[in-house]
């Protein structure tokens, strides 16, 4: 299994930067692939950003393509969501996931691990 852990959460005005990370623990021996969720009260819960093992693949929502950046640290099981630009849009509780594998996966349903979120407000 592998545990996860947010942290970077916070408020923020509009037009400013956020970095979340997310530790991993665990079985973190084998690949696993990494994505960041939100979700906004009220709403479900909304894939924005996906990053295969090696990191040489990425994915994002249309809504925050060119503002977050995903990236990660596998000799730190550390995965990260650089989020500039922010929006009140934005605003929401954002999860790590984790699934055994190489490849980028954008379904919420595609991932096996989460961790507790971190919120993130963005104010206008």
């Amino acid at each position: 299994q592998v545990h996860l852990v947010e942290s970077g959460g916070g408020l923020v005005q509009a037009g400013g930067s956020l970095r979340l990370s997310c530790a991993a623990s665990g079985r973190t021996s084998s690949r696993y692939a990494m994505g960041w969720f939100r979700q906004a009260p009220g709403k479900e819960r909304e894939f924005v950003a996906a990053i295969s093992w090696s990191g040489s693949n990425t994915a994002f929502v249309d809504s925050v393509k060119g503002r977050f950046i995903i990236s990660r640290d596998n000799a730190k099981n550390t995965v990260f969501l650089q989020m500039n630009s922010l929006k009140p849009e934005d605003t929401a509780v954002y999860y790590c996931a984790a699934k055994y594998g190489v490849a980028v996966y954008t379904a919420y349903t595609a991932y096996d691990y989460w961790g507790q979120g971190t919120q993130v407000t963005v104010s206008s």
